[in-house]
């Protein structure tokens, strides 16, 4: 019938698009919708830096080689900063905990990013971390302490007790985020005073 509007389907541009576009987290079918519309009607300039920025995120960024945080060169700036005390550790999920740690303006340590955590349910084991990269920092000798920042979730703690576990025989200190942040949030949304405060007052594990 003229002037009936087919349904976006997947087998079109603007149906792959939106679809790839609703597998990010946080964008439902309809923000997918929105989204896709607004590239479709931007300047081609502007879709096309994004796509090489994201083809770049892709090509050139890597894990960096002392604490797993994405970076574009072997060793990331925060490793590289001599102001920092190598010696202690902070261990966040992901590199978002990372920035939201760093936001505090309170720890002046290294970190390490597991990239995850442990979640049998959803077929998330060890070998899905970067665990064993911890361990042989740890076995290197130069870590004093390690800090558990692991989201206060079921996981994020059953992943702290783990590698709690894994580390005591190597003689490091472990210890682990005073309870300051509520338990089942996440890091990513805590303030600044909040982490701030629950770094002052960690604890043995």
């Amino acid at each position: 019938m003229a002037g009936r509007r087919e349904p976006v389907g997947a087998t079109t541009v603007l149906g792959r698009v939106q679809e790839m576009l609703g597998r990010l987290p946080g964008l439902g079918p309809k923000s997918a919708e929105r989204v896709t519309h607004y590239l479709l009607n931007a300047p081609r300039a502007d879709v096309m830096a994004l796509a090489d920025a994201l083809r770049e995120l892709k090509d050139r960024l890597r894990r960096c080689s002392t604490c797993c945080m994405p970076t574009e060169d072997e060793t990331c700036p925060t490793c590289l900063d001599p102001r920092r005390d190598p010696a202690l550790v902070c261990v966040v999920e992901q590199p978002r905990d990372q920035a939201v740690v760093e936001r505090s303006g309170s720890f002046r340590g290294h970190y390490h990013v597991l990239h995850g955590r442990l979640s049998p349910l959803e077929g998330i084991g060890a070998d899905r971390l970067t665990i064993d990269h911890l361990l042989e920092r740890a076995r290197a000798g130069q870590v004093r302490e390690v800090i558990m920042a692991t989201n206060p979730t079921l996981e994020g703690d059953g992943t702290a007790l783990f590698i709690s576990g894994l580390l005591a025989p190597l003689g490091v200190r472990v210890t682990r985020l005073a309870r300051g942040l509520p338990t089942g949030s996440v890091l990513e949304f805590a303030n600044s005073q909040m982490l701030a405060d629950a770094l002052e007052g960690r604890g043995a594990f």
